[in-house]
C-alpha cells in the first residue's frame, strides 16, 4: 500500500490524500468534513467527468443498471477490488438508466461496462461481467 492514499468524498466528490495508516480511522474529508472512504461511490454523469479530469489515480467506473443480473453479480466483486487498491484507485458506479450522458458518449450496447480512467483518458474498456484475476487484470496494468 502507498504511503499517501487518495480517497474521493461521497458527499462532496473532493479528492482527499490521506497517510496509509488513517484509513482504518474513519478520516474526513477536509472540505465538507464528510467520511471518506474506499467503498465504490454512486456518480452522475458530471461527478464523473469532474472526477475523470481531477484524479491523481486510475479511476474505475463501473456502469451498470438495476434490471442487470450479471451488473449485480459483478457489485460485490468491483466493491473487493476497491478495497483492495483502496487510495491507488478510485472506483465509482454509475446507473445508465438514471444518467446516461457517459454511457451515450460511449456507445455503451453491453453492461456489465468496466472502463478505467487514468491521466484523464480511457485506458481499459471491458463488457461483461469478469471475477477473480480476469476482474484484477481489468486494472492492473493502471495501478
Amino acid at each position: 500500500m502507498a504511503d499517501k492514499l487518495h480517497l474521493r468524498c461521497a458527499a462532496c466528490g473532493a479528492i482527499n490524500r490521506i497517510p496509509a495508516e488513517r484509513l482504518r480511522e474513519g478520516p474526513k474529508c477536509g472540505r465538507c468534513s464528510g467520511r471518506l472512504s474506499a467503498h465504490p461511490a454512486d456518480v452522475d454523469d458530471a461527478a464523473l467527468q469532474r472526477l475523470i479530469e481531477s484524479s491523481p489515480v486510475p479511476v474505475l467506473v463501473d456502469f451498470w443498471a438495476p434490471w442487470c443480473g450479471p451488473c449485480r453479480q459483478l457489485a460485490p466483486h468491483v466493491e473487493a477490488l476497491a478495497l483492495r487498491h483502496a487510495g491507488a484507485l478510485i472506483v465509482v458506479k454509475l446507473n445508465t438508466e438514471e444518467h446516461q450522458g457517459f454511457a451515450r458518449a460511449l456507445d455503451v450496447r453491453g453492461i456489465p461496462l468496466l472502463c478505467v480512467y487514468k491521466d484523464g483518458g480511457l485506458v481499459r474498456r471491458q463488457t461483461g461481467a469478469v471475477f477473480g484475476a480476469d476482474l484484477e487484470n481489468v486494472v492492473a496494468p493502471y495501478l
